[in-house]
C-alpha cells in the first residue's frame, strides 16, 4: 500500500522559508561567482548567470522563490557589476533596459518552468494516486469477505490520504448494521448520519452536518441494483478543505468497495445455491437408490396378502382381516415409494412427456378404478363440463396427479362427506379441481404444501411423507399449467390445477 509522501499533500517543493532562504543563498553565491569572474567575462554573460539562477530556483523552489531571486538578481546586478559599483545608481541611462529586460525574461522563465515543474508534479501525483487505486482495487478483488474490505480500506485511506474510515452494510433483512470494526477510530463516526445517507442515497458532508464534530463525509456504496452500505470517512490531522478537496477520490474508492461487497455477495448466493444443488442430487441419488431396492419385497407382499385373502381355503374371520391390513398397509407404502421414485425423476430432469390429444373422461374414469377402495367411505361427486375439448397431455402423469388429489381428500375429508371433483375451461384453460369437507390447510401454508416433504399439518396422524402435492406442481408444470390450494367457505380445502386447451387437431366424420 501507498505511503504518505510530500508530495502526496499537495507540494512537491520544500517549505516556504527554507526555499525562499535557499532562493536567496542562491543568488548570493551567483553574484560571488560573477565578481571571481568580472575580470574575465563581459557584463553581459554576467546576466547569463544570473538568469540561469533564476531558472534554476524556478525548477527546484517554486514560482515564489524563483520571482524573489529575479528580484534580487536585479539588485546584485546593480549593486555589484554595474558602475558605479557598490551604488543602485546608474552611470548610463541604457543599463535600465538591460535591468528590465533581466526582470522580465526572469519572472517570465519563472513562471514558466515553475509552471512546467507543477505540471510535472501534478502528473507524478496522479500516477501514484492511479496505482495505488490499482493495488486497492487489486486486494478488494481477492477479498474473502467484509473484514477484509474493511481493513483494505482503512489501511489505505490512513497511509494515502491521512483519513479515518468505517464502514456500514446491509444485512439480511435488508438493513444497515456497522462494519467490522478495525483499529480505534476517533469517535466522530454517527451512525445515524451513516443511515440518512444510506436511506437518500446521498453523500452527506460536513456542510451538511456543521457544528456536529462528526465524520466529515458520508458516503453510499451505490451498485447498479441497490445501496450495499455506507462508507464514513473523518480526517485525522488534514483540513475540512483539504479532505473536500478529496471527494473525487473518495467517491473512487467508493465505488470500488460497492463492487467488492456486490461480489461478495454473489459469491455467497453462488455458494449457497451450489450447496443446496448438490444437496437436492445426493437427497434423489438416496430416494432413487431406496425406492428401487424396497418395491420389489413391497410388490411381493402385496401379491403374497392378495392371495392370502383370495385364498380357496377358507380363513378365520381374524385371519381374513389381518390379511387384508397387510395387504391394504403394503399398497400404501408401495404408492408411498412410487411417489419417492417419481419425485427423484422429475427433480433428475429424467422424465418425458408423452403427450396425446385425448378426453379428461378417461383419465378420471381410470383414477375412480385404482382408488375404488380408498374412496368407499366417500360420496364421489364428478361435475365435469358437457363442452370439454380434447387436451393434449400424458394421461399416466396426469392420471396420477387426480390420483393424489383424491387419495389426499380421502385421507383427511370425515367418512361420508362429500368429495367433489369439477372440470371446466377458463381463459384458454381446462381447470380441474377436487374439494372436500376436510381440515383445510394452515393460514400461509398455501404455496409451503407445494415444497417436497412439506405437510399441511405437520402433527397429523395420517400416513404420508408429504410428496404428494409436490409431485403433482412438478407434473402440472411440466405440462405448462399451475396449481394452487384455497380454503372453502364453511371448510374444507379446494386444490385445483391447469392445463393450457392449445388447439386440437380436425376430426372428420366417418361416412356411411
Amino acid at each position: 500500500m501507498l505511503e504518505q509522501t510530500p508530495s502526496d499533500s499537495g507540494n512537491s517543493f520544500p517549505r516556504p522559508r527554507l526555499a525562499y532562504l535557499k532562493a536567496v543563498l542562491a543568488c548570493l553565491l551567483t553574484a560571488l561567482l560573477a565578481a571571481l569572474l568580472r575580470s574575465y567575462v563581459d557584463l553581459a554573460n554576467i546576466v547569463m548567470l544570473f538568469l540561469l539562477t533564476v531558472f534554476l530556483c524556478a525548477v527546484r523552489l517554486g514560482r515564489g522563490p524563483a520571482v524573489v531571486s529575479a528580484f534580487l538578481s536585479v539588485g546584485l546586478f546593480d549593486f555589484f557589476f554595474v558602475p558605479p559599483h557598490l551604488s543602485f545608481a546608474v552611470a548610463d541611462v541604457q543599463y535600465l533596459i538591460t535591468f528590465a529586460v533581466m526582470l522580465a525574461v526572469g519572472l517570465i522563465s519563472a513562471h514558466l518552468t515553475a509552471g512546467m515543474a507543477e505540471q510535472a508534479e501534478l502528473a507524478r501525483r496522479r500516477e501514484r494516486e492511479t496505482r495505488a487505486l490499482y493495488e486497492m482495487a487489486r486486494e478488494l478483488g481477492a477479498a474473502l469477505g467484509t473484514e477484509q474490505v474493511a481493513e483494505i480500506t482503512q489501511r489505505f485511506l490512513a497511509q494515502a490520504r491521512r483519513l479515518h474510515s468505517a464502514l456500514f452494510f446491509v444485512d439480511e433483512a435488508g438493513q444497515l448494521v456497522a462494519g467490522p470494526a478495525i483499529g480505534h477510530p476517533p469517535g466522530r463516526i454517527e451512525f445515524g448520519f451513516a443511515r440518512a445517507a444510506f436511506v437518500q442515497g446521498e453523500v452527506l458532508e460536513m456542510d451538511t452536518l456543521a457544528g456536529s464534530g462528526m465524520a466529515a463525509i458520508y458516503l453510499p456504496l451505490r451498485t447498479p441494483l441497490q445501496v450495499r452500505g455506507v462508507l464514513a470517512v473523518s480526517p485525522l490531522d488534514v483540513g475540512e478543505e483539504a479532505l473536500r478537496a478529496q471527494r473525487p477520490l473518495l467517491n473512487t474508492v467508493a465505488s470500488l468497495i460497492a463492487i467488492a461487497v456486490e461480489r461478495l455477495h454473489y459469491v455467497e448466493i453462488a455458494q449457497a445455491h451450489s450447496l443446496q444443488i448438490e444437496s437436492e442430487k445426493l437427497r434423489n441419488s438416496i430416494l432413487s437408490a431406496l425406492s428401487h431396492d424396497l418395491r420389489t419385497p413391497l410388490t411381493a407382499m402385496v401379491g403374497l396378502a392378495d392371495s392370502l385373502v383370495l385364498s380357496r381355503a377358507p380363513l378365520p374371520p381374524s385371519a381374513r382381516e389381518t390379511a387384508q391390513t397387510l395387504a391394504d398397509l403394503a399398497r400404501a407404502m408401495s404408492r408411498m415409494l412410487g411417489n419417492l421414485l417419481d419425485m427423484a425423476r422429475l427433480q433428475a430432469g429424467r422424465v418425458s412427456l408423452r403427450k396425446e390429444w385425448q378426453p379428461l373422461e378417461e383419465v378420471v374414469g381410470s383414477a375412480l378404478r385404482l382408488l375404488e377402495s380408498a374412496l368407499a367411505h366417500h360420496r364421489v361427486e364428478i361435475r365435469l363440463a358437457p363442452d370439454l375439448p380434447l387436451v393434449c397431455f400424458d394421461a399416466v402423469l396426469v392420471e396420477r396427479v387426480l390420483c393424489n388429489l383424491l387419495e389426499n381428500a380421502a385421507k383427511f375429508a370425515p367418512a361420508e362427506s362429500a368429495i367433489e371433483l369439477e372440470a371446466t375451461v377458463a381463459q384458454g384453460m381446462l381447470v380441474v379441481a377436487v374439494n372436500d369437507r376436510g381440515p383445510g390447510f394452515p393460514p400461509g401454508m398455501e404455496q409451503k404444501v407445494f415444497e417436497m416433504f412439506a405437510r399441511g399439518m405437520p402433527e397429523s396422524a395420517t400416513p404420508g411423507v408429504g410428496l404428494g402435492l409436490a409431485i403433482c406442481k412438478s407434473i402440472v408444470t411440466v405440462h405448462g399449467g399451475c396449481m394452487q390450494v384455497e380454503l372453502r367457505p364453511g371448510g374444507g380445502a379446494r386444490v385445483s390445477f391447469t392445463l393450457p386447451l392449445g388447439t386440437p387437431p380436425a376430426v372428420e366424420e366417418e361416412t356411411e
